[in-house]
Parts: structure tokens; C-alpha cells; sequence
């Protein structure tokens, strides 16, 4: 008894094998959203007021 607990006490500490878990890979952006959206902002805005002054 004692070498079965042992025994299920280390299995539990390897985790399961890879075939069992088959996790989907999310690709994650290494910048996120805000980051994006503030530098097409300033991007975009500057663009935008250059025009204006252009044309007025």
C-alpha cells in the first residue's frame, strides 16, 4: 500500500504526458492593444493636422 501511494503521489508530480494535453498555441502580440492604438493615434492625428494646415 505504502509503495502505491508513493507511487501515485510521483505520478502526480510529473504532470501528464503531451499527448494528453494538446493546448491550442496562442500567438500573443509582443505589444499590446493601448500601445498600438496611442502610436496609430499619433501617427494618424499628426497626419490629420498636417492636412488641415495644408489645405486651410
Amino acid at each position: 500500500m505504502a509503495n502505491a501511494k508513493y507511487a501515485k503521489r510521483e505520478e502526480a508530480k510529473h504532470g501528464k504526458p503531451q499527448a494528453a494535453l494538446q493546448k491550442k498555441e496562442v500567438h500573443k502580440s509582443p505589444i499590446s492593444k493601448g500601445w498600438i492604438i496611442l502610436l496609430a493615434f499619433v501617427v494618424c492625428g499628426g497626419l490629420i493636422v498636417e492636412l488641415l494646415r495644408f489645405f486651410f
